[in-house]
């Protein structure tokens, strides 16, 4: 890993940026303690973590001894959760609506085409929840057709042995059994989405596409209020002050350090730095009205008061591997410093048994950055946010990897004044 800067880090404020993920943020304190210490037991470091005092919405303290020093961080989740929720409490048929709209968006725009250009993986993830959704409502519609004709059919009899004609009872008993039946079935698919992700990805993209890449109102907000927690902790003692944005939550980092650095209120000798794992920053900065995250993009991509690196990884099949997010956008600026773009290479950092059971777990890949390695390279996520060395010090000589992707994709290039 390289010897340890003159001045290592002792303490260090982490913010974690979910991605569209609706559950409660002590999913990532018990992902964090578990594979944590699974790390530690390869790695040969000490890292250990107890509760975190003072205000916050969310979070936990991780004392460390890594590369014989000693290191404290506080960690807190950015939550933006019950947005996420409360987007996705929708009726079944306003789901398909959206699932339409959202279609359209992407097709009509030109936008879907494009991001095939860059790595079909994710567009094909995109895809999947459009075709289970079709593939179950097909289904539900069909069983509940074939009820109504067996009804019919009972109907029928019945009025044969009685010596009457079924007349108009018919249709009306077919109806009133499919309607039922296909209602009841599309409610348990989605009471059993945990199996097949289809609405929660559905409206993943839903929630993208919503304003055609602007983003919504509420979240603005709530990127405001992150804005604020980051920037209070840039007046604090700590060494550095560190973002980690996942999958969704990579372009919302972008976003709060472009407005932290518009605004002036990163400090003079400040540490601030962005990692940003398994990004899908070309699925929402493609589209027709994505000006704001593009401008941010330009902005933080050319600024020397921060530190951005983009980790992702041809086994994650969710994510824009090795797409430098600000150059595909086509918003690159001539002074461009970041991101730093390379690969976690899944394929041989862990353990070959543990990849045959991990390969076609999509979902499981998608949150391996946030997990321990079998064989780790220059990737070690607990290193990076417990370590006693800056992301600039860790990644400072790293060359970008060399399959990297950073021509211009974009149809779309206009930014936010």
């Amino acid at each position: 890993m390289g010897d340890v800067q003159m001045n290592p880090v002792r303490r260090r404020r982490v913010f974690y940026i979910p991605g569209y993920d609706p559950f409660h943020p002590r999913r990532y304190r018990e992902l964090y303690r578990k594979e944590a210490a699974a790390q530690s037991a390869v790695s040969g470091y000490e890292i250990a973590l107890s509760p975190r005092s003072g205000e916050g919405t969310y979070g936990w303290h991780v004392s460390a001894r890594i590369e014989d020093h000693a290191v404290e961080a506080d960690v807190e989740v950015l939550v933006w959760s019950d947005l996420v929720r409360e987007s996705m409490a929708v009726p079944i048929a306003q789901t398909y609506w959206m699932m339409l709209r959202t279609a359209w968006i992407y097709i009509t725009s030109g936008t879907l085409r494009r991001l095939m250009w860059l790595r079909k993986g994710p567009v094909i993830a995109a895809l999947y929840p459009v075709a289970i959704l079709i593939g179950q409502l097909l289904l539900a519609i069909g069983l509940g057709a074939l009820g109504g004709r067996i009804a019919v059919m009972g109907l029928g009899r019945g009025a044969d042995l009685v010596g009457l004609s079924p007349g108009p009872l018919a249709p009306i008993l077919y109806w009133a059994v499919l309607i039922p039946v296909a209602f009841v079935l599309l409610r348990w698919f989605k009471a059993k989405d945990n199996w097949f992700y289809a609405y929660y990805l559905m409206h993943d993209y839903a929630w993208t596409a919503e304003a055609r890449g602007a983003y919504p109102q509420p979240l603005e907000e709530r990127l405001a209020a992150f804005a604020d927690r980051v920037a209070a902790s840039l007046t604090e003692d700590y060494d550095e002050v560190l973002l980690v944005g996942h999958s969704a939550g990579a372009h919302l980092g972008v976003t709060v350090l472009a407005d932290l650095l518009r605004q002036g209120r990163v400090p003079e000798g400040a540490v601030l730095s962005l990692l940003s794992v398994g990004q899908v920053v070309p699925m929402m900065s493609f589209l027709p009205k994505a000006d704001r995250l593009r401008a941010d993009l330009a902005l933080v991509s050319a600024s020397d008061r921060i530190t951005w690196v983009d980790v992702t990884a041809p086994g994650d099949g969710c994510c824009f591997w090795l797409c430098d997010p600000v150059a595909v956008t086509g918003v690159a600026p001539p002074d461009k410093r970041w991101p730093l773009v390379f690969s976690a290479a899944f394929s041989q950092t862990v353990a070959p048994e543990r990849w045959k059971t991990m390969r076609w777990r999509f979902f499981r890949l998608h949150f391996q950055y946030l997990c321990a390695f079998d064989a780790p390279r220059d990737y070690d996520y607990f290193r990076v946010t417990a370590g006693p060395r800056t992301l600039a010090d860790r990644y400072g000589k790293r060359a970008p990897s060399k399959q990297r992707i950073d021509v211009p994709a974009s149809k779309y290039t206009s930014m936010a004044a």
